[in-house]
């Protein structure tokens, strides 16, 4: 998709990506602080007049480049992000399990989060 603009609101935890100035799509995430500071998708959502158009891709390689961008690894819990990351592995890294089970507890901790 090329005439998409995506931008990080971190203080809303939510990568949005924009077209046509509306909101075509997002992932929810949250950042993880310990044991290890970690970008932590929750949830793809694509809005129905956008879907099959490359938007949670491109929104999912943006999140890879911010953290790799940050220094921080990507500890996916979204199904999307997940599946994903399987197929890019030369751009998202495998997630280390202990930053999963962490980032399974963070989310266990804060369910009125997503």
């Amino acid at each position: 998709m090329s005439d998409i603009d995506i931008r990080d609101d971190r203080a809303a935890g939510r990568l949005e990506a924009v077209t046509g100035g509306e909101v075509a799509g997002r992932i929810e995430y949250f950042v993880l602080e310990a044991p290890a500071r970690a970008l932590v998708p929750v949830h793809t959502v694509v809005e129905p007049a956008h879907e099959g158009k490359g938007v949670a891709g491109s929104l999912a390689r943006e999140l890879y480049g911010i953290a790799e961008r940050e220094g921080v690894p990507v500890a996916p819990l979204c199904p999307y992000v997940v599946e994903w990351a399987a197929r890019h592995p030369e751009t998202a890294p495998p997630a280390d399990p202990e930053l999963l089970a962490a980032a399974k507890d963070w989310l266990r901790a804060h369910p009125g989060r997503f």
